[in-house]
C-alpha cells in the first residue's frame, strides 16, 4: 500500500513510517519539523518538509495514495494553555484542510491519531468509548474537535475515517524537551543523571502508559481493518499505574536510587486515567503486548540517550 504519514518526523509518526517501509509500503512523510526529526526517518521514507494547512501542497503529496495517517499535531497541553490559537490552527484548521484535500483527490481512508485526554476526569474507570468527554485543555479540545469534522465531513463525502485515542505514549526516542517534557523520558533522565524526580501531590494520580510499539501495531491494523468505518477506538495498555508506581518501576529499571521531591499539586489534571481496550481488541484484534516494567527496559535498550549512561 500506499501511505501519507502527516507530522511522520515526530516520536509516533517516526516508528510508524519506520514500520510500514519495513513492511514493504511506500511511504511519505509530511512534517513542518516543529518537534521531528526527518533524519532519523528510514532512507526508503520520503520526506517533506511543510505545513498540514497548506492545501495544494496536501494535492500534491496525495497523489496515488491509497490511505493517510493523520499525526501532525501540536501536542503539549501545557503549551496549548498558553497558546490556544495555535492549537486550533493546527489540530482542528489543519485537520479540516486535509480532509478537503482528501476529497479532491479521492482518497478513501484516514486514521486520525486522537488522543485519551479529552476523557477528562471520568465518574468510572476504565473510560470506554461511549463515555462522554469532558476535555479541560484546549489539547484536549482540538483533539476532540478534530474527531468530530473528520466524521461528519467523511459522512458527508464518503470518506472512511477512523479515530484512534492514543492514551499516554512512551518509548525510545520519545523528546525531551527543557520545559514540558513527558513524564516517562523526564523520569528516566533524571534517575540516570543523579537528579531528583519531582512529582505533584501525593503520586496517586494514574494514567494508562502505552509502549510506542504497540501503538504502532495498532494504527497498522487500521489501515487494512473492515467495519470499522467513523469508528473511536482506545488504544493504551489496559493497565492503571500510578505516579509513584511509575517511579518505582523507573528505579528498577534504571538500578538507581531516586529521591523524590513532592510539590503541591497543580491545577489541570484529572486523578485517574486508563483505557478499556476491549472495542480494541474486537475490532482490529490489537492486544497490548508489552507491560510498562517491559516498555522501561526496552526503552532504556534502544534509546542511545539512555544506553551510555
Amino acid at each position: 500500500m500506499r501511505f501519507l504519514v502527516t507530522g511522520g518526523a515526530g516520536f509516533l509518526g517516526r516508528a510508524l513510517a519506520d514500520r510500514l517501509v519495513a513492511g514493504g509500503h511506500a511511504v511519505h512523510v509530511l512534517d513542518d519539523l516543529s518537534n521531528g526529526d526527518a533524519a532519523r526517518l528510514d532512507s526508503r521514507v520520503v520526506f517533506t518538509q511543510g505545513d498540514v494547512d497548506n492545501v495544494p501542497l496536501l494535492w500534491s503529496l496525495l497523489q496515488d495514495v491509497d490511505c493517510v495517517y493523520h499525526l501532525a499535531a501540536r501536542v503539549s497541553v501545557p503549551q496549548s494553555v498558553l497558546y490556544p490559537r495555535e492549537y486550533e490552527r493546527v489540530n482542528v484548521g489543519g485537520t479540516v484542510s486535509l480532509m478537503e484535500a482528501m476529497r479532491d483527490t479521492g482518497i478513501g481512508r484516514v486514521i486520525l491519531t486522537s488522543s485519551g485526554a479529552i476523557y477528562g476526569a471520568q465518574p468510572r474507570q476504565p473510560v470506554r468509548e461511549a463515555d462522554v468527554p469532558h476535555p479541560d485543555s484546549p489539547y484536549a479540545v482540538s483533539k476532540w474537535s478534530a474527531e468530530q469534522y473528520i466524521h461528519t465531513i467523511g459522512a458527508l463525502w464518503g470518506l472512511e475515517t477512523v479515530a484512534l485515542r492514543v492514551f499516554n505514549a512512551y518509548g525510545p526516542g520519545q523528546s525531551l524537551p527543557v520545559s514540558h517534557a513527558p513524564v516517562v523520558p523526564r523520569f528516566l533522565h533524571q534517575a540516570l543523571t543523579g537528579g531528583s524526580i519531582m512529582i505533584f501531590g501525593d503520586g496517586r494520580q494514574t494514567r494508562d502508559y502505552v509502549f510506542v510499539d504497540d501503538v504502532v501495531d495498532a494504527l497498522v491494523r487500521a489501515a487494512t481493518a473492515t467495519g470499522i468505518n467513523r469508528a473511536v477506538i482506545n488504544i493504551g495498555s489496559g493497565q492503571e499505574a500510578s505516579v509513584a508506581d511509575l517511579v518505582e518501576y523507573v528505579a528498577r529499571a534504571t538500578g538507581r536510587r531516586v529521591n523524590v521531591i513532592r510539590n503541591p499539586e497543580k491545577g489541570g489534571g484529572v486523578p485517574r486515567l486508563a483505557a478499556d481496550v476491549s472495542c480494541a481488541e474486537d475490532l482490529l484484534g490489537f492486544r497490548p503486548a508489552i507491560d510498562l516494567a517491559e516498555g522501561l527496559r526496552l526503552t532504556l535498550e534502544r534509546d542511545p540517550r539512555f544506553r551510555a549512561r
